[in-house]
Parts: C-alpha cells; sequence; structure tokens
C-alpha cells in the first residue's frame, strides 16, 4: 500500500512540473514572437524611411545638381542600410549594433541633404520636397517609438528567461537573450553651439 502511494505522489510531482514547464515554455515563445513583432515593427519604419529616400534625392537633384556628392552619400547609406537584414530569432548585440550605425549613416547623409534645402530657396519652397520632409520627420519620430517599443518587449522577453526557474527551461530549449538598441556614443555629451 506504501509503495502505491509513493507511485501516485511521484507521478503527481512529474505531472505538476511537467504542466509547469509547459507553461514556461509557452510563455516564452508568445514572448520570442512579440519580440520578433516588434522587430519587423522597426524594420518597417525603417524601410519607410528608405522608401522616401530616392523621392528626397531626386526633389534635390533638380535644385542642386552641383551638391552631387552628398546625394551619392545619401544614395551609399541607403543601400548599405536596406542591404543589413537581420533574423530576429538569431539577433546578436553585434548584428544590431552594425545595423544601428548603418541607419546612423543614413541619418546623418540625410540631415546634410535637408540642410541644403536652406542653400536653395527654390527648393526650400518646393511643395513636394517641403511634403517629403515633413513625411521624414514623422518617419524619424516613428523610428523612434518603434525602437523604443522593441528595447520594451525584448526587457520584459529577457526578464522572463531570466528569473528562476524559467531560466532552466530557457536553457534547455535555447531561448536566447535578445539584445537592445542603445544611445549612439556620444549622444549622452549636449552638442557644442557657437555663434
Amino acid at each position: 500500500m506504501k509503495k502505491g502511494k509513493g507511485l501516485i505522489i511521484l507521478l503527481a510531482v512529474v505531472a505538476v512540473l511537467v504542466l509547469a514547464g509547459i507553461r514556461i515554455n509557452n510563455r516564452m515563445v508568445s514572448l520570442d514572437e512579440e519580440v520578433t513583432q516588434a522587430w519587423s515593427n522597426v524594420e518597417n519604419v525603417y524601410q519607410r524611411r528608405a522608401d522616401l529616400i530616392p523621392n528626397l534625392v531626386a526633389t534635390v537633384k533638380g535644385y542642386a545638381e552641383h551638391e552631387s556628392k552628398t546625394l551619392q552619400d545619401v544614395i551609399e547609406a541607403r543601400t548599405k542600410a536596406t542591404s543589413i537584414n537581420i533574423d530576429a530569432e538569431n539577433m546578436t548585440a553585434q548584428d544590431l549594433e552594425e545595423f544601428q550605425k548603418a541607419q546612423s549613416e543614413v541619418g546623418g547623409a540625410l540631415g546634410r541633404l535637408i540642410a541644403i534645402g536652406e542653400s536653395y530657396p527654390d527648393l526650400k519652397a518646393n511643395q513636394n520636397f517641403l511634403e517629403l520632409q515633413t513625411q521624414l520627420e514623422g518617419t524619424e519620430n516613428r523610428i523612434a517609438v518603434e525602437r523604443r517599443n522593441f528595447n520594451e518587449v525584448a526587457r520584459a522577453y529577457n526578464t522572463y528567461i531570466r528569473k528562476f526557474p524559467n531560466s532552466l527551461f530557457a536553457g534547455i530549449l535555447n531561448f536566447d537573450k535578445k539584445p537592445y538598441f542603445e544611445a549612439e556614443e556620444g549622444s549622452e555629451k549636449a552638442p557644442k553651439v557657437e555663434f
């Protein structure tokens, strides 16, 4: 009789552990999918920015032909940035850093391109240029929002997989920590403004 009770208790403990493992696994899968979706949203807004660039370059080109170096810089930065593909499932901090660096180069080149508009009153007054500039500003805001959302979702996922006993299952089931978007180097210092 005692042997039968011991077996029942053992089976009950095993069943509880299996059910807990299933619950933890399912939660990790859900959080991982949220990270993948958030990454897709980030890529989407960066793609929107990349899609605006050819129209902006074409508009500026019509007014500022001799600014070809700046136009070429924008095109090259866009090409480099759009060639970087990251798999959200296997994303590493190095992948994200490379992506972020390429996107920063696009942002810098676009900033120089927009600044050209200040030197050309006709361009500055061009309705198409103004609309593209407005769309680009809106896209930059969306990028900031989606990057923040990605970091929040990645933080929730990382926290969950690192807590005990979840960390045991995460290790066994290969759920790895996701990287975060980080501020650019030097962004902690206020820019120096001189008149």
